[in-house]
């Protein structure tokens, strides 16, 4: 049998609302605005989830949790996120690490970096070492840059067995 590494990207954003809460790989973030979306709206998980499915080729985000489906309403993304890790561990594939990037110019995201990483390092069931999240503000370019919304990207590893 040979080892074989597969490796996905995810993107994902929504814009800034008032009246929802701001949720970020899975932490409630203190904010006067969240994000505006069928589920949390949790563009980190989001991201990653895709970058996931991507690596395993098993479609994306929509099609396994469709928007408009009552069943996600608000639904926390983390949930989705452990769902995908199981499908993934159905047909034999192993979280090697994430690498993710949250472009945001508001609210500063430094003091949850930590709690973020180990909310989804516990979700995924893998290590804290092996996910990596950061911080961008973009520079003020674009339309996180100016605030109106949020956007993260993600680039996984995936380990498996050539069956």
């Amino acid at each position: 049998m040979n080892n074989i590494i597969r490796v996905g990207t995810g993107y994902d954003a929504h814009p800034l609302v008032t009246g929802r809460r701001l949720v970020l790989g899975g932490v409630e973030i203190p904010f006067d605005k969240g994000l505006d979306g069928w589920s949390d709206a949790d563009v980190l998980t989001h991201a990653i989830i895709d970058a996931l499915l991507g690596a395993a080729a098993l479609g994306d985000i929509g099609s396994h949790f469709p928007p408009g489906d009552p069943d996600y309403k608000n639904i926390s993304s983390l949930m989705l996120l452990k769902r995908v890790k199981d499908k993934l561990a159905e047909k034999g594939w192993l979280i090697d690490n994430i690498d993710a990037t949250v472009v945001a110019a508001q609210p500063k995201l430094k003091d949850f970096i930590d709690r973020m990483r180990q909310q989804l390092s516990r979700t995924l069931n893998i290590p804290v070492s092996q996910v990596s999240v950061k911080a961008s503000t973009s520079n003020g370019l674009g339309f996180a840059g100016r605030g109106d919304g949020i956007a993260a990207q993600a680039v996984v590893l995936i380990k498996g067995e050539d069956k």
